[in-house]
């Protein structure tokens, strides 16, 4: 092995190699026991006084020797040169005297509060993060009593949680609440445990501020409160539906709509509650627009049919919630504007869907055959024909039931159908 790879093997081992020169000054030095230089001539003048004097050279060139509460078992030649360099090395066989203040500085700059008090409550240490949850530093703190830091009703949760942790000499884990400096409730979690600290039984404490945490939380449970209130107060169906299509909440105006129990619609496919219909296509198309997160809301029609067999056309509402992968994580149906329940029938024609239009806008049957190319006898058997089918022994009769069934879109003007209109997106 050259010289170049043994100084590599060396820098990641705990040995050390110098070269000093007659007066035992470092020339050189390497390796992963000594930081730097400096320490190989510190540790070089340690061990020089422990040989005997120049003048009578030792001829044992290998011993263990101390320094700085560590113990190196040494390999140097003649010991001190009577002429020329040397060159030495040191090897580490022991373990590092324990240093207690040796991570006091981790500590203290860590973001975590920390502190150290006796066992009258007397703060001993505390590190910046603990005194800025007082709004102060950590000498300001040091030497005062837990009374002179903290209110009557804070101090004495705190002595009490000190007393339990030295009667019972282990660790406790709990979340507190305390008073801020500035006058707000704060949320703190983490452990308190018992230390030896000067020869007396201590207790530490480390904790994180929750504050922020717990304040968005507090947000989000109230939110989520009002949500509920808001679906189960309007009267409007509404569901919760996952990406995968499974309803996930509903309101009672929900499974009210659908005539089922509440319990049996909750885990419940959405897409079994739809009736076959021409706009199914469009809407599977809008639905995977939204768990893509192409499309944020979407207003269509829908055909629902319920335990009963029933059928009942109405507005649909869809919005994205959530996101997960770059994908919405859940959809919220609502309901709007729904037409009376009735049994399934014929679907009907596309021309008579037009027709029913044509005489909702209030066109008469001459007009609407012109519209629609079609012959006055045509026309005739096709109204007579909507008249059977939708129960309405007159013309007005025919119109409203063909709003009320929602075969016709509400609100909108001139009369269109509630199928033809195509899913509107908001992106």
């Amino acid at each position: 092995m050259d010289e170049t790879s043994l100084k590599s093997l060396l820098e990641n081992l705990p040995v050390s190699w110098w070269e000093a020169d007659r007066e035992l000054r470092v020339i050189d030095s390497g390796g992963g026991a000594f930081d730097d230089t400096s320490t190989a001539q510190r540790f070089l003048d340690a061990v020089r006084a422990e040989l005997p004097e120049p003048a009578a050279p030792t001829e044992t060139s290998h011993w263990q020797a101390q320094f700085d509460g560590r113990t190196f078992d040494v390999n140097w030649p003649l010991g001190v040169p009577r002429q020329g360099r040397s060159r030495g090395l040191a090897v580490e066989v022991g373990t590092r005297t324990p240093d207690p203040r040796r991570y006091d500085a981790f500590a203290d700059l860590a973001p975590a509060a920390a502190f150290i008090r006796d066992a009258s409550g007397r703060y001993l240490w505390t590190n910046h993060a603990y005194a800025h949850l007082y709004g102060t530093t950590p000498e300001s703190i040091i030497g005062r009593s837990v009374t002179d830091v903290d209110g009557p009703d804070d101090a004495a949760q705190v002595l009490a949680l000190d007393r339990e942790v030295l009667a019972r000499g282990k660790p406790v884990r709990h979340t507190l609440t305390y008073h801020r400096f500035d006058g707000g409730s704060g949320h703190a979690a983490g452990h308190r445990f018992p230390v030896l600290e000067d020869g007396q039984t201590c207790v530490a404490g480390i904790y994180i501020d929750i504050s922020d945490y717990t304040r968005a939380l507090h947000q989000r449970h109230e939110a989520e409160e009002h949500l509920h209130a808001l679906r189960d107060q309007s009267g409007l169906p509404c569901a919760l539906i996952s990406a995968g299509g499974r309803i996930r909440q509903a309101s009672a105006a929900a499974a009210e709509l659908l005539q089922t129990r509440l319990s049996d619609l909750v885990g419940r496919r959405a897409h079994t509650l739809l009736a076959p219909a021409p706009e199914l296509t469009g809407l599977r198309r809008s639905w995977h627009d939204l768990i893509a997160r192409r499309s944020r809301r979407i207003q269509t029609s829908a055909l629902f049919v319920d335990a009963r067999g029933r059928q009942r056309r109405a507005r649909l509402h869809l919005t994205t919630v959530g996101r997960s992968a770059g994908r919405a994580s859940s959809v919220w149906a609502v309901v709007t504007h729904q037409g009376i329940a009735h049994e399934s029938g014929p679907a009907l024609t596309a021309t008579q869907v037009r027709l029913l239009s044509l005489l909702a806008a209030g066109h008469s049957n001459a007009e609407i055959a012109g519209s629609l190319h079609l012959s006055r006898q045509t026309v005739d058997y096709h109204l007579s024909r909507l008249r059977d089918l939708l129960d309405a022994p007159t013309r007005p009769a025919l119109v409203a039931r063909a709003y009320v069934l929602g075969i016709l879109a509400p609100q909108t003007w001139p009369p269109r159908s509630a199928t033809a209109c195509h899913p509107h997106s908001v992106t």
